[in-house]
């Protein structure tokens, strides 16, 4: 029996870890196995004073592994003599990061290392071996997440979600995991923060409104009902909602049912920093599931904040951001508040002159007179939509025509994606097939990726046929004129302008 010439003062460290690939190797890597193998060796070889450091479904190229961090802040605290190990891929699989401990950080410390398996042990020095053995498991590592990469990716492009967190206000549909559906608990709120938001409140107001009612924060529910500790969740401030967390509610567009992928990206496997990606790298995938909002809601939003995105004081925004315009310059015309907060005051002002981005003059608009104008304008044409309706269908099948135009304009680009994907389908089928010719891929696995792209092909020409159908100015054009006739009846009494009048009614104000 060797002995381990060690100080049994110090800790002998057994360190385990298993990822979530290790587990597809069967029961010869679980934590269980490790921990008996391990124990069983310090044990047999004299090693007292054990210590067991466990990661359970960390990879090897994660250097912030708990049970890690703790074993390294122990070895330079100085209380580790020994560190053993099934075998050297168990300490990580960043070649760079297990040559360092080797090399440097261990014996510099003091500290023995053992890898069982791989006969490797520091008191007896190391071989080439060694070193090629962790560059090996980090060959590895490298591999398997090229091959995980290529499988998000063919997901991804099928419209499947890739994303793991399940936005709030969404869960799991019981017969299908990877469908989603809303949450009878959180959708409510969900709505009801963009209604807020579309009628004109804050993020900041919207938050202290949701915390007064002692709403449940969504890091909170989620920890409460699943478990999850993502967010960080401030157990003892269940009801605080952070300016962020709605920022980003309120831009997520799978509220509308849409599947958006590939929104980040990692550089590799080993930063495990998420980057923006560029929009022309991220697909969108509509109505793949139930809606909480409409689009209407959504991009009303949006417009709000294109135009001025922060409140004001007291937590409101400008229910005109993102409808005013310089009739002069085409500049955006921006909120100038009272400096003693008297709203008769307020006015607007072309940007294009502030910023002197124009040659725009100094003109501007009381806030005030501007609600006059509109209101008027809008009790008169409501009222001759309700009253005479069919004049009013003809008068303005002309003024129609910006809008249909536009509706025309952007079903002609969905038309052009949709024809531009079926040209990527036949490409990559072609490719496949020739992949199976020459053995490249098996049969099964040509009939499984070929099924699911043919699939696509056939979804893609049915929204083609549906497209081309409704792709008819004239239509389109009396659709916009019956739906202005429809709210024209629902509004009779309009006793102000509020944020809800302009989504209905108003597209642009030009002044």
């Amino acid at each position: 029996m060797k002995e381990s010439n060690q100080n049994n003062n110090l800790i002998t460290a057994l360190y385990c870890r298993l990822s979530v690939e290790d587990m597809r190797m069967g029961e010869s890597m679980s934590i269980e196995n490790q921990r008996l193998m391990l124990t069983e060796y310090a044990e047999q070889h004299g090693f007292k004073n054990t210590k067991l450091y466990i990661d359970d479904g960390y990879s090897g190229t994660n250097n912030s592994r708990p049970a890690y961090v703790e074993l390294m802040n122990d070895v330079y605290a100085e209380k580790v003599g020994t560190v053993i190990v099934k075998d050297q891929s168990r300490l990580g699989r960043d070649h760079l990061e297990t040559d360092k401990l080797l090399e440097l950080v261990f014996p510099s410390y003091d500290v023995r290392f053992i890898a069982i398996t791989d006969g490797v042990d520091s008191i007896n020095g190391f071989n080439d071996m060694t070193t090629m053995r962790n560059w090996f498991n980090d060959f590895y590592a490298r591999d398997t997440s090229k091959k995980i990469r290529a499988v998000q990716r063919a997901k991804g492009e099928r419209g499947e979600r890739v994303g793991t967190t399940i936005p709030y206000g969404y869960m799991k549909a019981p017969d299908n995991p990877k469908q989603l559906m809303p949450d009878p608990e959180t959708a409510p709120i969900v709505k009801r923060i963009f209604e807020m938001s579309a009628g004109g409140y804050g993020v900041r107001k919207i938050c202290d409104t949701l915390s007064a009612e002692k709403v449940v924060c969504p890091s909170v529910y989620a920890y409460r009902k699943y478990g999850a500790a993502a967010g960080r969740p401030s157990l003892d401030k269940p009801y605080h909602w952070a300016l962020t967390t709605v920022r980003k509610m309120l831009a997520n567009q799978t509220y509308c049912g849409d599947t958006i992928n590939f929104k980040t990206y990692s550089k590799s496997n080993k930063l495990k920093k998420r980057l923006k990606n560029d929009p022309k790298n991220i697909m969108i995938f509509k109505d793949t599931h139930e809606p909480i909002i409409s689009r209407q809601t959504f991009d009303l939003v949006q417009k709000h904040y294109e135009g001025r995105k922060r409140p004001d004081k007291l937590g409101n925004i400008d229910k005109y951001a993102g409808y005013l315009y310089c009739g002069d310059c085409g500049s955006r015309l921006y909120l100038r508040q009272s400096r003693n907060m008297d709203t008769r005051k307020n006015n607007y002002m072309c940007s294009g002159y502030t910023r002197r981005t124009s040659e725009c003059s100094a003109h501007y608009i009381k806030a005030t007179v501007l609600d006059r104008l509109v209101l008027t304008a809008l009790r008169e044409m409501t009222a001759y939509a309700r009253e005479h309706s069919e004049d009013f269908c003809r008068q303005f099948m002309a003024n129609g025509e910006n809008a249909a135009k536009k509706r025309l304009k952007e079903s002609e680009k969905l038309k052009a994606e949709y024809a531009a994907r079926l040209g990527q389908l036949d490409a990559i089928i072609r490719t496949l097939y020739e992949d199976r010719v020459i053995g490249r891929i098996t049969p099964e696995r040509y009939d499984q990726l070929s099924s699911g792209y043919e699939q696509e092909q056939a979804d893609i020409k049915a929204k083609l046929e549906q497209l081309e159908s409704e792709i008819d100015t004239a239509k389109v054009r009396e659709a916009c004129i019956s739906e202005f006739i429809a709210k024209a009846k629902e509004y009779v009494e309009m006793p102000e302008v509020t944020p809800e009048l302009l989504r209905i009614f108003i597209r642009r104000i030009d002044v």
